[in-house]
């Protein structure tokens, strides 16, 4: 407890005359004692004598006025321009709090009565956590609207990825969110969570800067979209990969990973795959989770995705076509067959070992294994498409002479 009123007035009133004292000893004192200090600009230290100098006159001011027990800080912190919270840390305002405190109390056993000093350290204790809650409340606040303006600026830069929009001014804004990759480069689509989407993204942020990743994140109506950069996500197995570490993080139902692209400015293609293949995952509700754009081809061709149906006719169809040895027909008699074999190479009069080499051949000039259902099903799409697509161009115009 404190002593009186007129017993407090009496010793404040002592006090009052050592506080420019305390003041010029405490700058003296952090000169000597914090490089981060020394290494400021004049500006700047002189912004932090005005808080020393507000929070021992302050603690004078507390001292001997009658009433509240509770001292007031807000005003110690609000001496110096905002700009301070932002050019020191917390720990170095812990600093300056406990070097300030460490030397007003010094002072205090150097300058004022015996009588005066026990008083006046119970007093300095109760100041001084009051000061620490004032501190902490002002960088916790900052924190949160920085917070609150990061996110937005994080949605602007998604959005504008998605919209394929991606110039110099969005890569600056990128850069100040933390992106720092330029090579390689994948955007997931996936449903938004049901709850805590904030901290969903906070939870794929640090599973991704483990994964050395860059991450940019943000939630549009019911989906949520992440892009991740950096040399780990380069290829779509390691993109998977990653993203197989968070998917739980999405919402209930299928996670898309669009193929990789070299740089930020070209996301708006993997954009474009994984949103068209987010809206036709439907289709295909036993796709694993999470499950590459490229491995939703057949159901974004028939969703009316045209460069799904291209990718299939030019990436398969023509590929087999050009290839030869009866590997397109040998792959149609495969499947008009039930996937069969024997029933193949009776079809075709040859041996099953030839069946099965010109599957083996198709899986290579392909990608995909007739003898895979799924994949099958792609072929058989392709094949379908591809016949669509060469009947659909006109006739090339004989050489003159023939």
């Amino acid at each position: 407890m404190l002593p009186s009123a007129k017993t407090r007035a009496t010793i404040a009133k002592r006090l009052a005359g050592v506080t420019d004292k305390m003041t010029t000893a405490t700058i003296a004192e952090m000169e000597e004692r914090h490089l981060w200090f020394r290494r400021l600009d004049a500006e700047h230290r002189s912004w932090i004598t005005l808080v020393a100098q507000a929070g021992i006159d302050g603690f004078v001011k507390w001292f001997a006025a009658p009433g509240p027990e509770m001292p007031s800080t807000s005003e110690i912190f609000g001496s110096a321009p905002r700009e301070l919270a932002r050019k020191i840390s917390l720990y170095q305002t812990v600093e300056l709090v406990r070097t300030t405190i460490e030397v007003v109390e010094k002072q205090i056993d150097e300058l004022m009565p015996k009588g005066d000093r026990p008083i006046l350290h119970a007093a300095i204790d109760q100041y001084s956590r009051e000061v620490a809650f004032s501190a902490a409340e002002i960088y916790a606040r900052a924190a949160e609207l920085r917070g609150a303006w990061d996110e937005r600026l994080e949605a602007l830069v998604v959005d504008a990825v998605l919209r394929g929009e991606t110039d110099e001014t969005v890569l600056s804004r990128a850069s100040t969110l933390g992106w720092h990759s330029t090579i390689g480069v994948v955007v997931v689509v996936g449903p938004a969570p049901q709850r805590g989407p904030g901290q969903a993204r906070g939870a794929i942020r640090h599973t991704a800067a483990i994964a050395v990743t860059d991450m940019l994140g943000a939630v549009q109506g019911d989906r949520m979209i992440v892009v991740l950069g950096g040399s780990a996500v380069n290829a779509p197995d390691q993109a998977v990969d990653i993203v197989g570490r968070f998917v739980t993080l999405f919402g209930p139902g299928a996670v898309i990973v669009g193929p990789p692209v070299e740089h930020l400015m070209d996301a708006a293609t993997s954009t474009r795959e994984a949103v068209s293949a987010y809206r036709a995952a439907a289709g295909w509700p036993e796709a694993p989770r999470p499950v590459t754009s490229l491995d939703l081809l057949p159901e974004r061709a028939l969703s009316g995705d045209g460069h799904a149906r291209r990718a299939l006719a030019h990436d398969i169809y023509e590929p087999l076509q050009a290839a030869g040895s009866g590997l397109l027909e040998t792959l149609v008699t495969f499947l008009d067959q039930g996937l069969s074999v024997e029933a193949a190479a009776r079809a075709l009069f040859v041996h099953a070992n030839t069946v099965r080499y010109r599957l083996r051949r198709i899986h290579e000039v392909t990608g995909y294994s007739p003898t895979d259902p799924r994949d099958a099903y792609a072929l058989r799409l392709a094949i379908t498409l591809g016949r669509l697509f060469a009947r659909s161009r006109p006739e090339e115009p004989a050489p003159a002479g023939r």
